[in-house]
């Protein structure tokens, strides 16, 4: 069977990705692989590279939330008016594809829950002609991460307000958006910028150094290229250099893709969620916090390409039956729309981490995933 840096390699040559960053651990063991070039024509790829890493930002999100909640900072079930009063009085869509000034009111009100499930009726549904996208993309920014792209906070979060809901509180699942809210949430539960909440319930308990909403200029040979790539032609589009985006603090600290970190960062974070919240002997979240997150609390929905095959737990997928060669019941992660992905698997104690920095052009992209799948296949 291939070697990791025989896999890495291959998709390299095959002209997927310029250059990747793969981790794999196995209990104390791990290995990582390292191809290509962090910038077309540049530097060699290393495993201490910086990615953006998009999506897989959520699970770290979710984390944070789930240690305020130990800390009673708020409860799981919380109405979450009390800190976001913008939500107080939703309004949802009478008929999802119909008109958007055709709205009813919220049975119930938005919790905590509710956005840790992505269940609160924000967000992109499976069919993207549906009305009510075209405004997440042009006013929320729900699409490839830009930070530069989004207004303040609050500006935000006036917009969403004047959003209506897709389904019910509670009712159904709808992708992305609910994330970023919750990163609004934490921050104003805390009075504090949502990075620096997540330093002091996350990335610093778990030494994750290099994982940020911006790369400081001491950091910035590291920072990696981001790309599109034309799937017919094959050629790579530059879409953000090292010194873009990425460079500054954003306005707004996107909760659902923000993040930039590095495969030993997450590796960190996925050995934290294995090892039942600890870290070094030290305990990062409760037990049941843990096992909240990686429980699916929505049931896989075979018409959402977003949740085939898997349900969805607090900030990532979760695998609920072998549909696949790759699915491992009980599963827990997701990927990054940027090029990353990183799963634990509670029943091997394993878990493994992606990241390359070319976009990927959907949620199924197997093709920019083969690293993944071959992977998660060989640890069934």
């Amino acid at each position: 069977m291939e070697s990791l840096q025989q896999i890495v390699d291959a998709l390299v040559a095959a002209g997927r990705v310029p250059g990747a960053v793969a981790l794999v651990a196995d209990g104390a063991d791990v290995t990582v692989a390292t191809a290509g070039a962090a910038t077309v024509g540049g530097a060699p790829m290393a495993r201490d590279s910086i990615f953006r890493i998009a999506s897989i930002t959520k699970p770290i999100v979710a984390a944070a939330t789930m240690a305020l909640i130990d800390r009673d900072r708020i409860g799981l079930d919380d109405p979450v008016k009390e800190w976001l009063p913008e939500l107080a009085e939703p309004v949802v869509l009478r008929d999802p594809n119909g008109p958007l000034d055709d709205v009813v009111p919220a049975v119930r009100p938005i919790t905590v829950r509710h956005l840790l499930s992505l269940t609160s009726g924000h967000g992109l549904p499976a069919d993207f002609s549906n009305p009510v996208v075209e405004r997440l993309q042009t006013d929320l920014h729900q699409g490839p991460p830009q930070p530069a792209m989004f207004p303040p906070p609050d500006e935000w979060m006036a917009r969403l307000a004047a959003t209506p809901l897709l389904h019910q509180p509670g009712e159904g699942w709808t992708y992305n958006t609910g994330s970023d809210v919750l990163g609004v949430l934490v921050s104003r539960v805390e009075d504090a910028q949502l990075g620096d909440v997540l330093d002091d319930t996350v990335l610093g308990p778990l030494e994750m150094v290099d994982t940020g909403f911006a790369v400081p200029a001491s950091a910035r040979d590291r920072m990696t290229s981001s790309y599109r790539r034309d799937p017919a032609t094959g050629e790579f589009t530059l879409i953000d250099p090292p010194d873009g985006q990425w460079a500054s603090d954003p306005t707004f600290q996107s909760g659902a893709g923000g993040l930039v970190s590095t495969v030993d960062d997450w590796c960190r974070f996925g050995r934290m969620l294995l090892a039942n919240g600890q870290y070094r002997g030290h305990r990062v979240l409760s037990s049941e916090a843990v096992s909240l997150m990686m429980t699916s609390q929505v049931e896989a929905e075979p018409d959402n390409p977003f949740l085939d095959g898997h349900g969805w737990g607090f900030g990532g997928s979760v695998d609920l039956a072998a549909t696949e060669p790759w699915n491992v019941p009980g599963r827990y992660g997701w990927v990054g729309g940027t090029g990353t992905a990183a799963y634990v698997f509670p029943s091997s104690e394993r878990l493994v981490v992606w990241m390359s920095q070319v976009e990927l052009s959907g949620p199924d992209d197997s093709a920019a995933m083969g690293f993944i799948l071959t992977w998660a296949a060989r640890l069934a």
